[in-house]
């Protein structure tokens, strides 16, 4: 997914990931990886580090293309305020599962909260941007195996009823992205008469 998830946002000019789900990702894996690290430095914290540092790249797509996104009354430096305090308010989430609950259970619950969120906002995503911009079935499909792996191993072989419940939401949303993808795969032009277009001033566009 973070591989296409790059691939993708390069090619298309934009993020392929909603920025709420992105800033959860970065300040979970970065916050998980740096505690295993100075703790037990398993195997884990070395692929939460790889992850989070692969979610770099696609932060780079969001700072460089996203403010395309936006209206044209958004200048560049209100853009990159909001985008920080975005990610101020992700690492400020993780901190208080961290502090509420300790290091084991707030990676669970706050990794399938978000799980829960980013799926519901890859819909959200999709039907704003009426079309395949920065998304693919690759990304929408390693997104749903990726977080159906955990929910089968927490939810279902350890018993967990709360990450199961979760799990099967992100499953639900992440089935009906895969759908929506398909649709406008074969549909490319479906919503074109609904769109409007976001006029971008040449003064807020620098």
């Amino acid at each position: 997914m973070y591989v296409e998830s790059i691939r993708v946002g390069l090619r298309d000019k934009t993020y392929a990931m909603p920025i709420a789900a992105l800033a959860l990702n970065v300040a979970w894996e970065s916050t998980y990886a740096v505690h295993d690290l100075m703790t037990s430095v398993s195997m884990q914290a070395f692929v939460n580090l790889i992850w989070a540092l692969a979610d770099l790249a696609i932060v780079f797509t969001f700072f460089k293309f996203g403010r395309r996104e936006l209206p044209g009354f958004v200048t560049r430096r209100m853009f990159a305020a909001w985008g920080l305090l975005v990610f101020g308010a992700a690492y400020a989430v993780q901190w208080l599962f961290f502090a509420k609950f300790g290091a084991h259970e707030a990676a669970r619950y706050s990794a399938f909260l978000q799980n829960a969120l980013m799926s519901g906002l890859f819909v959200q995503m999709i039907l704003a941007r009426r079309g395949l911009r920065g998304q693919t079935l690759t990304i929408a499909l390693a997104k749903w195996i990726g977080t159906l792996a955990p929910t089968i191993l927490i939810g279902v072989i350890q018993g967990s009823r709360f990450i199961l419940g979760l799990g099967i939401l992100c499953s639900v949303f992440d089935l009906v992205y895969s759908g929506l993808v398909v649709w406008f795969q074969k549909h490319p032009d479906g919503l074109a008469s609904d769109q409007m277009p976001v006029t971008v001033s040449a003064s807020a566009a620098n």
